[in-house]
C-alpha cells in the first residue's frame, strides 16, 4: 500500500513551522481519538496512528529533513515502521494529549484514567495428602491456612505523593516542547490510600498473618499433581482489595496393597500349587474393603482376573475403572523329604507336563489385553 505524503496528511504546507504541525497534529488527534469514534473505532484509529506517525517525523528536524530529500525510504524505521503502537503513541506524545483532554488522561486505556487499581491479594499454594480411599469417595476436609488478612481497626488515608489519584506526573521540556509523563504512584502502588495507622503486627499496608480453617471439596478421581482453587482464600489485599485464591496441590499416599493406574487398581495375589491345581476362593482387598474371587481349577501363574467397576471414578464422572487381580502361582522353596518323594514320582506324570495350547494367552497377550 502506498504511503500518503505525511504533510497531506497533517494537512499543512511544506515549509509550515513546527508550531504549526503540531497544532494541525493536535487537531486530528482529537478528532479521531478512538474515544470519541466509538461507532467507527477501527478506521479512526488508523487515521490516529496515520496522524502520529507523520508527526514524529515531521516534528524531529533531522528526520524530516531526511523526509524532505528522500521521501518515506529516508525515514524507514520510524513511526508505524518502528512498531509504535498506541500505547506508545500516548507515551511520546503525552503533553498533546494533556492538553486536550485533561490533567487525568491517563496514556493507558485510549483516555481512561487509571487512578485508583483495585490491588489483588496474592495467591496461597498447600499441599494436601490424600489416601486412595478418600480419592476413590472424595472428601470435604478442613485445613489449616496462614494468610495476610487486613488488621481489625485499621484506618487508610489519602496518598500525600500522588492526592489520591493513584499516579504521579512527570514533566520534562525538551526540543519539541513540554512532555507529560504519567505513571504509577509507587508510594500507594496506585490505590490512591496510604495506611494511617498500622496496628501492632501488621505490615506498611495493614496486613496481619492469622490462621484460618477453610473448608474444601475434594472430588472424587483426582490424580497426583492436579490443583484445585478455593476463590478468594489467598492473601487478603489492603486498601479493599480482592483477595488471592487458595491453590491446593494433590498428593497421594501410596496404598500397601493396591498400585494404581490412571482408574485402574492392580493387586498381586499369590496362591499355593494346591489352590493353582484344584480352585479355590480368596478374599482381595479393594478400596472399599473386601471382595471375594473365585480362582478355577487349573489356574495358570500370570492370569489375570479383572473386577469391573472396583477401580477409581473417572475425574469427569463417566464410569469406573477396574481391578486387575495379577495370581502368581507360589513355587515353595524348601520341601521335606515326603513332599519331594511326590514331586518326583509327578516329574514325568503326564498331567504335570506344560501343555499350552491356544486357548493359553502368552505374556506379551496379556499385556495388551490389560492395556486394551
Amino acid at each position: 500500500m502506498v504511503k500518503k505524503d505525511y504533510y497531506e496528511v497533517l494537512e499543512v504546507s511544506r515549509n509550515a513551522s513546527l508550531d504549526e504541525i503540531k497544532k494541525a497534529y493536535r487537531r486530528l488527534a482529537i478528532k479521531y481519538h478512538p474515544d470519541k469514534n466509538l461507532d467507527n473505532k477501527k478506521k479512526a484509529e488508523e487515521k490516529f496512528k496515520e496522524a502520529a506517525e507523520a508527526y514524529e517525523v515531521l516534528s524531529n528536524p533531522e528526520k524530516r529533513q531526511r523526509y524532505d530529500k528522500f521521501g518515506h525510504s529516508g525515514v524507514k524505521g520510524s513511526g508505524a515502521d518502528s512498531g509504535m503502537n498506541m500505547e506508545d503513541i500516548f507515551a511520546n506524545f503525552g503533553d498533546i494529549f494533556a492538553d486536550a483532554f485533561g490533567e487525568g488522561f491517563s496514556s493507558f486505556g485510549f483516555g481512561r484514567s487509571n487512578r485508583n487499581r483495585t490491588i489483588k491479594g496474592s495467591d496461597l499454594r498447600i499441599r494436601v495428602r490424600l489416601s486412595l480411599e478418600e480419592i476413590a469417595n472424595g472428601i470435604e476436609k478442613k485445613v489449616k491456612v496462614k494468610r495476610l488478612k487486613v488488621a481489625k481497626g485499621i484506618k487508610f488515608k489519602i496518598c500525600s505523593s500522588c492526592n489520591g489519584s493513584g499516579q504521579t506526573v512527570r514533566i520534562t521540556n525538551t526540543i519539541l516542547g513540554r512532555m507529560q509523563t504519567t505513571s504509577q504512584c509507587h508510594i500507594c502502588s496506585g490505590t490512591g490510600k496510604n495506611v494511617e495507622n498500622i496496628p501492632y503486627g501488621a505490615n506498611k499496608h495493614g496486613l496481619i498473618k492469622e490462621e484460618e480453617l477453610v473448608n474444601i471439596k475434594i472430588p472424587a478421581g483426582l490424580t497426583e499433581g492436579i490443583q484445585l482453587k478455593v476463590s478468594e482464600k489467598g492473601n487478603e489485599a489492603p486498601f479493599g482489595g480482592i483477595s488471592g485464591d487458595l491453590i491446593i496441590v494433590i498428593e497421594e499416599i501410596p496404598h500397601p496393597q493396591l498400585k494404581r493406574e490412571g482408574n485402574n487398581l492392580h493387586y498381586d495375589l499369590y496362591i499355593s500349587f494346591p489352590d493353582a491345581i484344584l480352585g479355590s476362593s480368596k478374599e482381595v482387598p479393594t478400596v472399599n474393603g473386601k471382595a471375594r474371587i473365585k480362582i478355577d481349577p487349573g489356574t495358570q501363574s500370570g492370569k489375570t482376573l479383572r473386577l469391573k467397576n472396583k477401580g477409581l471414578p473417572n475425574l469427569e464422572r463417566y464410569g469406573y475403572g477396574s481391578l486387575l487381580i495379577h495370581v502368581n502361582v507360589w513355587t515353595p522353596k524348601k520341601i521335606n523329604e515326603e513332599q519331594r518323594k511326590f514331586f518326583e514320582k509327578m516329574r514325568k506324570n503326564e498331567n504335570f507336563l506344560p501343555h499350552p495350547d491356544n486357548s493359553e494367552k502368552s505374556f506379551f497377550d496379556r499385556v495388551r489385553e490389560m492395556f486394551s
